[in-house]
């Protein structure tokens, strides 16, 4: 459910009138027509107006008089004309102001997805007793420029941080994403301490302390880490958005697409992208490539950008799939230092023992 709050975050765009308390009003308009007011300059405090009104400056336009000599607003006779205070022209304007302590602002929480849980027991074989997901994946969002952001983008690309690779998760039977649960800690870490009061290069070396235990050194390129973290907790992005981003980066995340995160008076001041990462790049590439193909997944593909729907493959739907109907050529093109042939082989030899550790 949405939750509200009195007032934004203060912002060059809004002026100081937006920290002063109940008595400013503020007001948004989709100036350049994409849906949304999500933009520089598409959020404004309103100005005073005599005796004691409000009137928004988007859009804001002189009155002119008309042949009863009566002041009137141009763009239609519902907006009232108002003089601001110090005295000049009538103006009018199109936009509604509010006071955000009355009409709070709401806002829709991050995404609450864990992952796969772990429901079930492993046997005196070895074998697991819960649900078996092949593939997992995990619903996570990013925000790109807006007003909760300061107009930064949160979901931008920053280059290739973690390494792909199968690892042990394809023949673990473990169905949590251990790459993802690893970026999360690192990412929790480094806004924790930022929000403790540490710097933004002393929140990055925490963070980047919880990633280290969570990799092999070989598969994380530490210093991008550092500075992303650097980056992203001087634009106001929050844990989830820089989890996203270090996962959207590194070819994890499939974006399934955006919705409004944040909204004044029924106008959108902020959206979120909704995504499924995963564990490994080639995770994501089968996703795609396999939910096309199974029936089960026909009529809710990955769910909607505010739910998306990131859970894996059973074992029937993973035997099912058709390896020779998918273009593996990203998860090949980054592993230089390995034959097509060899990693092909690797890929079915690990399969085959996966599926026949838990068919046993």
């Amino acid at each position: 459910m949405p939750k509200s709050y009195s007032a934004p975050a203060p912002s060059p765009a809004l002026g100081p009138q937006l920290s002063s308390g109940g008595a400013s009003q503020i007001c948004a308009a989709d100036l350049n027509g994409n849906g949304d007011a999500a933009d520089a300059g598409e959020v404004a405090s309103c100005i005073a107006t005599l005796p004691s009104g409000w009137q928004c400056p988007l859009q804001q336009t002189a009155c002119v008089t008309d042949v009863q000599g009566q002041y009137a607003c141009p763009l239609g006779p519902q907006h009232g004309c108002a003089v601001p205070i110090g005295g000049s022209t009538p103006t009018c304007s199109p936009n509604q102001c509010a006071d955000p302590s009355v009409t709070p602002i709401e806002e829709v929480p991050p995404i609450d997805d864990p992952g796969t849980p772990a429901d079930g027991g492993i046997d005196a074989d070895g074998n697991c007793m819960g649900r078996i997901e092949i593939f997992s994946g995990r619903a996570m969002r990013c925000r790109p420029p807006g007003l909760s952001v300061t107009f930064a983008s949160c979901c931008r690309d920053k280059g290739k941080i973690i390494k792909d690779g199968m690892g042990s998760q394809l023949t673990s039977l473990s169905t949590k994403i251990a790459v993802a649960k690893g970026v999360f800690n690192g990412m929790s870490a480094a806004f924790a301490a930022f929000k403790a009061g540490a710097t933004a290069s002393q929140a990055a070396n925490a963070g980047a302390s919880a990633l280290i235990a969570g990799f092999d050194p070989t598969s994380l390129a530490i210093s991008l880490a550092i500075n992303f973290m650097i980056e992203f907790l001087f634009n106001g992005c929050d844990s989830q958005d820089m989890e996203t981003a270090m996962l959207r980066s590194s070819g994890m995340c499939h974006e399934v697409g955006s919705y409004c995160t944040s909204s004044f008076l029924g106008i959108c001041l902020q959206k979120a992208r909704g995504h499924c990462c995963f564990n490994t790049k080639l995770g994501r590439i089968i996703q795609e490539q396999g939910r096309p193909q199974l029936k089960s997944f026909n009529g809710v593909g990955w769910g909607t950008p505010k739910k998306p729907l990131c859970r894996g493959f059973t074992p029937e739907e993973f035997q099912a799939l058709d390896f020779s109907k998918m273009d593996l050529s990203q998860y090949y093109s980054e592993i230089e230092s390995r034959a097509q042939d060899q990693i092909q082989i690797q890929m079915k030899d690990k399969i085959d023992a996966y599926l026949k550790a838990i068919g046993e």
